[in-house]
């Protein structure tokens, strides 16, 4: 692997600790995610249990592009007791669990052991938890040790930045106004990872192993739809107002694309069918409401003006949350990254009436291994 792209993947990582530009303070949409997805998580750790005939000794699991803070906490915690609570029902012995944490090497899993103290005592005596670094579009465990998979929010991260995006001039992501070549370009990087990461997970995981992968989708059954992210937007026009004020360079914002895909669910389908290891036991699909609460007293005092600040404010936190890495990496500097939020709480603000009600799309799919 070349030292660019470790520095990508480096520069991928979320914002770690517990500040306020922090994934961890700033990831409450994907904790309401996750907890949409608890019963079907829930419900293929149950299966997977009986038709392996709930196993003796030891159950592998892990969490990919877990990230930090308490939303690694709450499935870890989920997934625990979902396995415990299932042998307790049949008065078996439980299993000793060994619970793999990945994500990138800059992934700040400290904030997330520090959560791990205080797991039941008596579930952490059977339980052992660790970090494993690294790309999951690459080979993480031993072949055929996996029992159970969870990965959350992670998979529309591709694996690098599509080629072919030198048309792309003033977004960060796929628009209304861009090629249909970009669109071509973001497809087929997602189908070439896509696949990839179900091979390699084909490898790791024991047969009648169960996946379940949540992320970002999009509606529309045309593959090349142009409907972007609407925070990328947002994120784009800050970057042309920096230009504008020749903060940074012109070629500098036409050459930074996020490595972001939101694939439809027919895509997804396709991807699987193709590579052939895992049978699609359920593939959902919902909206959900990206909640406009700030963190602060919510009340009806302060007129429609203020609350377009705030959410303004808001929004730019959880968008700098998962991008600083990667702005700093490219532009250089963490002053010019505060510019540009300052710059995205403007539009964010401006704009607020015209999208009232954010919602994402999500695709939740759980997958055998054949």
């Amino acid at each position: 692997m070349s030292s660019s792209r470790d520095s990508f993947l480096n520069a991928l990582s979320m914002n770690g600790g517990e500040g306020e530009h922090s994934y961890s303070n700033n990831s409450r949409h994907q904790r309401d995610v996750i907890s949409k997805t608890r019963p079907i998580v829930e419900e293929n750790i149950r299966e997977m249990l009986l038709k392996l005939n709930f196993p003796k000794h030891c159950i592998k699991v892990t969490d990919l592009g877990c990230s930090s803070g308490q939303n690694t906490f709450l499935v870890m915690s989920e997934i625990i007791n979902t396995i415990t609570k299932s042998y307790q029902q049949i008065n078996q012995s439980i299993p000793e669990i060994d619970y793999c944490l990945n994500d990138l090497p800059e992934n700040d899993f400290n904030t997330t052991f520090k959560l791990v103290s205080s797991l039941n005592k008596e579930v952490k005596g059977n339980c052992f938890i660790s970090g494993v670094p690294g790309s999951f579009y690459s080979r993480l465990l031993p072949k055929k040790s996996l029992h159970f998979l969870h990965s959350s929010y992670s998979i529309h991260w591709l694996s690098k930045v599509p080629q072919g995006l030198e048309d792309n001039k003033k977004n960060v992501y796929i628009s209304s106004g861009c090629s249909l070549n970009v669109c071509q370009s973001y497809m087929e990087q997602f189908q070439n990872d896509f696949y990839l990461f179900l091979r390699m997970r084909s490898e790791e995981m024991l047969p009648n192993g169960r996946m379940v992968l949540t992320f970002i989708g999009k509606k529309d059954v045309d593959p090349l739809c142009r409907d972007g992210f609407y925070l990328w937007s947002l994120l784009s026009d800050a970057l042309v107002d920096l230009v504008l004020e020749e903060v940074v360079k012109e070629s500098e914002v036409d050459s930074f694309n996020l490595p972001f895909y939101q694939p439809n669910e027919e895509e997804v389908r396709e991807v699987v069918r193709k590579e052939g290891s895992f049978e699609i036991k359920k593939i959902e699909t919902h909206e959900l409401l990206v909640s406009n609460k700030t963190g602060e007293d919510e009340d009806d005092d302060y007129d429609d003006q203020s609350h377009g600040i705030k959410i303004g404010k808001n929004m730019a936190n959880i968008t700098r949350a998962i991008t600083e890495p990667m702005l700093v990496a490219h532009f250089g500097d963490t002053i010019i990254v505060d510019c540009l939020f300052k710059k995205f709480v403007h539009h964010a603000t401006q704009n607020y009436a015209s999208f009232p009600r954010q919602t994402t799309f999500n695709i939740i799919i759980s997958l055998i291994r054949k």
